[in-house]
């Protein structure tokens, strides 16, 4: 979770490095970038312990802009959900619940959802690091994700994948192979 300054900082350098960035800030024409950024500072203001007036303006700012850009590109990442290194590969029908858990260096492709069940609404997604979310794929429950899974275009997940580092796809989702998500994940935060 974002609480200071450095960690803002070393949130913002894992999501750019994951989106396979050379350069060191957005331009015009890097609006996932821009949209991580947004989030990134409205989890700041958010979390931030003593906020002063200015503090609590860009709170406000961020919390408008976030919400402006989650419906203007029809992407919902609500914020303390995501680890360093997101890495939202297009934009449109991405959608996470808000009491989701995920590691680190997670890349989502669109159409993906993670979302509740109907059988267990009190229950939610908790996914570790150095994840792989094909497009639109959904992964639906109280489920829990091991780290260095790949889940395929697609996919359905409705139960637990305690297996590390195997590739998973189908309706319902069974393990494929034993290849890893590393494939997908910049090799500059892979594991880190």
């Amino acid at each position: 979770m974002i609480k200071t300054k450095e960690d803002l900082k070393y949130y913002m350098e894992q999501d750019r490095l994951n989106l396979k960035q050379q350069k060191l800030k957005p331009d015009k024409y890097d609006e996932i970038w821009k949209y991580e950024i947004i989030l990134r500072k409205h989890e700041y203001y958010h979390n931030k312990e003593k906020k002063n007036l200015i503090d609590k303006i860009l709170l406000n700012h961020y919390n408008k802009k976030h919400h402006k850009w989650s419906m203007k590109y029809t992407t919902n990442v609500p914020i303390n959900v995501c680890g360093p290194g997101l890495s939202i590969a297009h934009f449109g029908g991405l959608y996470i619940n808000c009491k989701s858990k995920i590691g680190k260096n997670l890349r989502i492709q669109t159409g993906a959802i993670i979302g509740g069940s109907s059988s267990t609404p009190n229950m939610f997604a908790n996914i570790g690091d150095n994840v792989y979310i094909g497009v639109g794929a959904k992964v639906l429950g109280g489920v829990t994700i091991a780290n260095c899974v790949a889940i395929g275009a697609n996919a359905v997940v409705t139960k637990d994948i305690l297996e590390e580092g195997t590739t998973w796809a189908g309706v319902p989702a069974k393990k494929i192979s034993d290849n890893t998500s590393e494939f997908y994940i910049d090799k500059r935060v892979f594991n880190k």
